[in-house]
């Protein structure tokens, strides 16, 4: 059980196109998870190859990106690790978009990536299984 978010050793995948974002992603998470390993991909076809090698345990998932979207991605992700926890981090709140992260049980986080939205995915990130 974890006790605090930086008490314990995770690798984090931030998938996001924009970098702007994945640096504010990234900064947050170093503060509040120093122990953490975090990984950045701008795409979903690299987030794949490196989710191949490096076996993260959480990713922050846009869905709006060149080529496949992060529910395509998510979905392949999960088909390879159904254990991996994954937050669909994005500014594409439509009530479908809501709808399709609830049916494949994926959190919702509305962008922008400001304190309150990523701390509440990383709340749902260390919600025991």
């Amino acid at each position: 059980m974890v006790q605090e978010a930086g008490s314990m050793a995770a690798k984090l995948m931030i998938v996001d196109d924009s970098k702007v974002s994945r640096m504010r992603i990234r900064a947050f998470f170093a503060t509040h998870c120093p122990q953490w390993t975090v990984q950045e991909a701008g795409s979903g076809d690299e987030a794949l190859v490196m989710a191949a090698s490096e076996q993260p345990d959480f990713v922050t998932m846009d869905v709006n990106m060149p080529g496949m979207s992060g529910f395509e991605t998510a979905q392949l992700m999960l088909l390879r690790d159904p254990n991996i926890r994954i937050v669909m981090l994005t500014a594409n709140i439509q009530e479908g978009s809501r709808q399709l992260a609830a049916s494949m049980r994926l959190n919702f986080v509305a962008k922008p990536a400001t304190e309150i939205s990523l701390q509440q995915a990383l709340d749902y990130l260390l919600l025991p299984l």
